[in-house]
């Protein structure tokens, strides 16, 4: 059996395809086809690209309903869902807040309440309107602000996955910047896709800016599933003796609290990456969600000062 690797920039990573089968010239061509559908997601979605569809309705949906494309019209539907079921852990309205805080293209900076306060009212799935007649979107007032940040390396790799299905791939996984991983089948003469788990150190000091890696404390084992790893201090500024990260919590209008990494197996990469996102909000407080709504779910979270819950992670040997 043949190993073929592909690998392309995108979304700010590198996104890396690894399959298997008896073709490598079919196996190459189908990892390219992937990465080609992972680009044009990112054209689509980037809020840096002035000619995205995300992008032309944050500018235009305030005055006027702006027409998408049919697959990201659905992808919007399906984070208003996500965003119910998480009880609103889940959120792509926070590019106020995000602007706000300075994490929208830059490191991040402490805003004043009154600014935060302002930017709340401009969050909210009730300031946006979905009509499925014609794909349009449309804003109630100017300042509401779309960011697909916490789904849209998930949503790539799922449609990259469909790709490789569809040219009669049967083994392989996919992982964008090793955060997001989606997997097809299982490795040759082996049972799984082990993917090992490490434990991130808050930084020692404002100078170092950089995590440390603490062991290993757990192991995912997936077959054909996907996995997703969060964690609060992948973006994140010191200031007044207090280090503030880049996940927002809608609800506060401030850095999440609920954990510090959250790492979450779901059959779908879209939804795994959203969630692991919105259990940093949460934290242990999600986990009825999480159960409710993803009964496939397998999860690793990690809070300060306590024992990561987990459920389905083995433990390192």
């Amino acid at each position: 059996m043949e190993t073929v690797k592909v690998a392309r920039e995108a979304m700010a990573t590198r996104f890396e395809i690894v399959l298997h089968g008896e073709n490598p010239v079919s196996l190459r061509a189908a990892g390219e086809e992937a990465l080609d559908e992972i680009d044009w997601i990112e054209a689509q979605l980037s809020i840096y690209r002035s000619d995205s569809q995300i992008n032309h309705a944050n500018h235009r949906a305030a005055s006027e309903p702006v027409k998408l494309e049919p697959t990201i019209f659905q992808l919007l539907q399906h984070c208003q869902a996500l965003t119910q079921k998480t009880q609103g852990a889940f959120d792509i309205t926070l590019g106020p807040l995000i602007r706000c805080w300075g994490f929208m293209g830059g490191s991040g900076h402490l805003p004043s309440k009154e600014a935060i306060r302002q930017a709340r009212e401009r969050v909210g799935f009730h300031h946006v309107a979905l009509d499925p007649n014609d794909f349009t979107i449309r804003y109630d007032s100017e300042g509401v602000m779309l960011d697909l940040g916490s789904i849209g390396k998930g949503y790539a790799l799922e449609r990259a996955k469909e790709i490789l299905e569809e040219n009669g791939v049967r083994r392989a996984l996919l992982h964008g910047g090793t955060s997001t991983v989606a997997t097809i089948g299982t490795p040759p003469d082996q049972t799984a896709w082990k993917i090992a788990v490490t434990q991130p150190l808050e930084p020692m000091s404002p100078s170092e800016g950089e995590t440390r890696q603490l062991k290993t404390v757990g192991i995912a084992r997936l077959k054909g599933n996907a996995l997703s790893m969060s964690a609060v201090w992948g973006k994140f500024f010191h200031t007044e003796n207090r280090q503030y990260s880049h996940v927002i919590n809608g609800q506060t209008g401030e850095p999440a609290l609920g954990a510090v990494q959250a790492t979450i197996t779901l059959d779908s990469a879209t939804d795994a990456d959203a969630l692991s996102t919105a259990m940093l909000v949460a934290g242990d407080r999600g986990i009825p969600w999480l159960e409710s709504h993803f009964p496939e779910n397998e999860y690793l979270l990690i809070k300060p000062g306590k024992k990561p819950l987990r459920k389905g992670f083995a433990l390192p040997t």
